[in-house]
């Protein structure tokens, strides 16, 4: 996976990202399992760069 650097930091991130909307209720029902999955195969695929907001899933956070 390419990287770019982010910004003026010395942060490297890939040049492919991972949207996040779509793993909340925003689109109807979701799937946490599956989500986590999704997550993890772009991980081991070197993507991390993911675009996520405190309000996706109303804010509810699991550990």
């Amino acid at each position: 996976m390419q990287k770019r650097k982010f910004g003026n930091s010395d942060l490297q991130v890939s040049q492919l990202g991972l949207g996040c909307m779509g793993m909340s209720e925003f689109y109807g029902s979701y799937n946490d399992e599956e989500s986590n999955k999704v997550i993890h195969y772009a991980i081991e695929n070197g993507i991390n760069f993911f675009d996520t907001a405190d309000m996706y899933g109303s804010g509810k956070m699991k550990h």
